[in-house]
């Protein structure tokens, strides 16, 4: 399972953004949900990774990997922050505009499952792939005394 991880997790880590990139547009453009100030934010982090994502896996650039944990770590914060904005009412803070409000799940499926919960599944996901992926530093070894 880790050589199979670790020879596609390129490719498996370019689905999920597309997927995410996808269902974004899907939901703002097709549902017509306007997306808040946060919403934004998640998706300057995870639009640029489909791109960048699709050009690595096909040239099997893994050198990519330090470029985009950064931008999958600062995605799944503030989608956790965002979560956590919808679900935890002690813990609002006023971000966004009142006429489009951060604190408004659009979507609520069993209970938990919002878009900001999906934005930040995808930069966990995408972020395990990477894992995999990253070029492995060579083990250290003691200085030989002559």
């Amino acid at each position: 399972m880790r050589s199979l991880l670790h020879r596609y997790g390129l490719y498996f880590a370019w689905l999920v953004s597309l997927v995410a990139t996808g269902g974004s547009l899907y939901f703002s453009e097709v549902r017509g949900f306007i997306p808040c100030k946060l919403c934004w934010w998640q998706r300057i982090f995870m639009y640029p990774q489909a791109l960048l994502l699709g050009m690595a896996a096909y040239r099997d650039d893994r050198a990519i990997v330090p470029y985009l944990l950064p931008l999958n770590l600062a995605g799944a914060s503030l989608s956790l922050f965002h979560y956590l904005q919808e679900k935890v009412p002690a813990l609002r803070v006023p971000v966004c505009a009142a006429d489009i409000p951060c604190t408004t799940p659009w979507i609520d499926w069993f209970g938990f499952i919002t878009i900001p919960f999906l934005a930040l599944s995808a930069f966990v996901l995408m972020t395990f792939f990477l894992w995999q992926v990253a070029p492995r530093a060579p083990a250290w070894e003691p200085p030989k005394t002559p």
